[in-house]
């Protein structure tokens, strides 16, 4: 799957803190993303695929219990219950 950042989003990144906002313009209360959380935020581009985002965290992470995998796939699909990513639409049609 192939994510992208919801249109309906509005998102502040504080500068050298690896922090950002989010706020879907339908909802009352801001996200806050921090450390691995803000990265995967910033990996999702509406061209790589789910795995290639985890490619690049396994990367920069070590993932000694083996859990990122699940944990990545959590996550993802909590920003998009949130409405704050959606499937990007397939660039292969």
């Amino acid at each position: 799957m192939i994510w992208r950042h919801s249109h309906d989003v509005a998102h502040v990144r504080t500068r050298g803190a690896g922090r950002v906002a989010l706020l879907h313009l339908d909802a009352n209360q801001p996200v806050v993303l921090e450390g691995t959380a803000a990265t995967i935020w910033d990996l999702i581009d509406g061209r790589r695929t789910e795995q290639s985002i985890l490619a690049e965290l396994e990367a920069s992470f070590e993932d000694q219990a083996g859990q990122m995998q699940s944990q990545v796939e959590h996550f993802l699909a909590s920003l998009e219950a949130q409405r704050l990513i959606e499937a990007a639409p397939d660039a292969s049609r």
